[in-house]
């Protein structure tokens, strides 16, 4: 069948070390003329990403943090997709995190890294909390102490996002999706960590990079030959050469 959209991750499987190479914005050019959809879903802040990637013009909408933010690319807008986390929780992880990381810094620097660049172990959006491994032990322990049930860690390869329970990145597609009334079957999507099985098993076509984590390519209907942007570039051409 046509694939009418395509919903693509960022980190691993667009880009390389946050960086998304010209063959591949060719090839999501060539199907943006094509007259499809594309779909960009990734687990970074907004803010964030849009340091490193600048071609938001080659997407329909952006789903970012993991879920918890839908962007429009033509007016800038935003919108929320889940609550803000608690302010007892992100004060308590704070704390814990500065805990867990003051007997590791080097004595008499610690004081230094957090006055002037911020607690550089945790970071805010709009809904999401992220850190890294191994803080994922920490959170989990927070949010049982404080008895946050409505409160999921999602794994990423090393990082570790803390988000309201339901919303991840299969939440996020069906809201791109709505907004752009396309049926979700008609939607082929790619991926390459854990974190992108929610969203793939949503869709008509679920592909993995050839880089993807193991666990994830068991589960998809096909695994490119290429890397990164290069799978990325491989699936379009097989799309609209199928059609």
């Amino acid at each position: 069948m046509p694939y009418h959209a395509l919903a693509t991750d960022y980190d691993g499987t667009l880009a390389t070390d946050g960086q998304v190479d010209r063959a591949t914005l060719d090839a999501l050019e060539k199907w943006k003329d094509a007259g499809r959809k594309s779909i960009l879903i990734t687990g970074r802040r907004l803010d964030d990403f849009q340091t490193v990637f600048s071609r938001f013009d080659l997407f329909d909408l952006v789903v970012a943090e993991n879920g918890g933010l839908l962007y429009r690319p033509a007016d800038q807008t935003e919108q929320l997709l889940g609550e803000p986390p608690p302010q007892n929780f992100v004060q308590r992880l704070r704390q814990r995190i500065l805990e867990d990381e003051r007997p590791q810094a080097v004595p008499g620097e610690f004081d230094k890294i957090v006055s002037d660049q911020g607690l550089q172990w945790l970071a805010f959006g709009r809904v999401i909390v992220a850190t890294w491994t191994p803080h994922d032990v920490t959170v989990q322990e927070v949010i049982q102490e404080l008895g946050l049930r409505d409160l999921q860690v999602i794994m990423n390869k090393g990082a570790v996002m803390i988000l309201p329970v339901g919303v991840d990145k299969a939440l996020g597609l069906r809201a791109a999706a709505q907004e752009l009334q396309l049926s979700l079957q008609s939607v082929a999507g790619v991926g390459d960590a854990e974190n992108d099985t929610a969203f793939l098993r949503l869709c008509g076509y679920s592909v993995a990079v050839a880089n993807a984590l193991p666990e994830l390519k068991e589960q998809v209907d096909w695994v490119s030959e290429g890397h990164r942007g290069a799978g990325v570039t491989e699936l379009i051409d097989r799309l609209l050469a199928a059609e």
